[in-house]
């Protein structure tokens, strides 16, 4: 039988029994649309996971520590490197060169430090840290009340929330009852704060200091032979911004809720923690850091410049050697959402084999006449088949449809509840172009696998007792 006469003949023998095919069709349908649905909802919340990583600027960020910091990030990179006491120091000469690096757009020191801040003459001890320019890009910014760093040595500091409530002597909140940002910056933009900070100086180890702003200066001779000062020092800064989101929420018990610019930061030669770890220091009294964080071109290009800064005999850290454990998680989400999400197939393939077992009994004279006048046991199984496949092709397209539609409807009942609690609204429904064609094809081969049983039941009819049949 020619492909053209079977199609035809499926498309009638599926329109004399319009009720009861639709009824199938639409079951069919309903399993597909539980199936797209479920694992819409998975790749939609994968999706907005990976887009919260890559907003906060985290997600093509690798942090290198020196393996002298035996604190650092991968313990177990130590192993396959040199020993602590030999790697390379991480200074201004190493950074330079990470910089330079294929597929890095940049590579900025991590400079933080605990010290004293003064608002109207109250003081407030809390961590600050130095921001590149580039990370008002992040969604810590997005909802920003003020504005970010007008230059990279402007005197000017951004200050998250929870700092603001300190100094405008607020309990702090949480929960859905939380300050409104907007009302904690209006009293306090524009405001001066008065940092003191231990500042490290190059100095000849019988220097001697006068003047006001040196009066706490000491000196400390190295083991290599240099020496530094420690002069207690004063800068005046004004408040631009206040953050609503947390810039460090990862960063666990060492965020800053203060936040300087990174030139500035550098001007001011801040005592840091490796300034006393590290006493023999590199050529030229270069700076030498705890880490650096490399920002590189894309998430695709992680991997290759871990590889290559681990080669320099540093340790590496990436938010996708964390977020492994979050891929494996959402594989096993996906695996049951669509497991959960084919039961309902299972329904539909039940009800696609009841309806051509009873197309048989209904024309059990039809298919005798056709294998009387020569067709053959295959092209009555084809005939089936092609029944069956057309159920399933229709009722994959209309389901896909339908579980596209369910999706919206939730993502958009959703996002108003959202809103009515004042939190910003998410997509977090997705279907790629993938996901349809898999779900028809899938809702096609359930469907043939339907009408095996039927086919094959109508293809060993005995066409003398099928024409004998009434």
């Amino acid at each position: 039988m020619k492909l053209p006469d079977l199609a035809e003949l499926a498309v009638r023998n599926l329109r004399e029994s319009l009720l009861r095919n639709s009824l199938t069709t639409i079951g069919i349908s309903v399993g597909v649309a539980s199936l797209v649905a479920m694992l819409s909802l998975g790749i939609g919340l994968q999706q907005l996971a990976s887009r919260r990583l890559m907003k906060s600027g985290l997600f093509d960020t690798v942090v290198v520590t020196s393996r002298r910091d035996l604190r650092n990030f991968n313990r177990d990179q130590e192993a396959g490197g040199p020993a602590p006491g030999e790697s390379r120091i991480l200074d201004e000469a190493t950074r330079q060169e990470i910089e330079h690096m294929p597929n890095v757009l940049e590579a900025y020191p991590d400079i933080r430090f605990i010290t004293e801040l003064r608002y109207e003459d109250k003081p407030h001890l809390t961590m600050v840290a130095a921001l590149p320019s580039s990370a008002q890009s992040t969604d810590a910014f997005d909802a920003l009340q003020g504005h970010f760093f007008s230059s990279e040595t402007a005197p000017e500091v951004v200050i998250q929330k929870t700092f603001a409530e300190e100094l405008l002597g607020k309990t702090p909140k949480s929960g859905l009852d939380e300050t409104n940002v907007a009302a904690l910056a209006a009293p306090l933009l524009g405001k001066e704060l008065t940092m003191r900070y231990a500042q490290r100086e190059a100095a000849p180890p019988a220097a001697s200091y006068v003047g006001s702003d040196k009066a706490n200066a000491s000196s400390d001779q190295g083991l290599a032979g240099a020496a530094y000062s420690v002069v207690s020092r004063e800068l005046k800064f004004k408040i631009v911004g206040v953050a609503d989101l947390d810039p460090e929420s990862m960063r666990g018990p060492t965020r800053a809720r203060v936040f300087l610019p990174l030139k500035l930061a550098e001007s001011l030669h801040v005592m840091q923690p490796t300034d006393l770890r590290e006493v023999s220091r590199a050529p030229g009294d270069q700076p030498v850091y705890s880490s650096v964080n490399v920002r590189v071109k894309g998430p695709g290009q992680v991997q290759a410049v871990e590889d290559a800064i681990k080669k320099m005999g540093f340790n590496t850290f990436s938010i996708l050697d964390a977020s492994r454990s979050i891929q494996q998680f959402f594989k096993v989400l996906d695996v049951f959402l669509g497991i959960f999400g084919s039961l309902a197939l299972a329904v539909a393939f039940i009800g696609i084999v009841n309806t051509l077992v009873m197309a048989i009994l209904e024309r059990r004279r039809e298919i005798g006449i056709m294998k009387a006048i020569g067709a053959s046991d295959g092209d009555v199984k084809r005939l089936f088949f092609a029944e069956a496949g057309a159920m399933g092709i229709l009722g994959g397209i209309v389901g896909v449809a339908l579980g596209w539609a369910i999706g919206q409807v939730i993502n958009l009942g959703t996002n108003v509840y959202l809103k009515r609690q004042s939190f910003p609204p998410e997509h977090f429904w997705s279907v790629p172009w993938w996901l349809v064609a898999f779900a028809v094809l899938f809702s096609f081969l359930v469907s043939l696998a339907a009408g095996l049983y039927p086919a094959g039941r109508a293809a060993r009819l005995d066409p003398v007792q099928a024409l004998r049949y009434e």
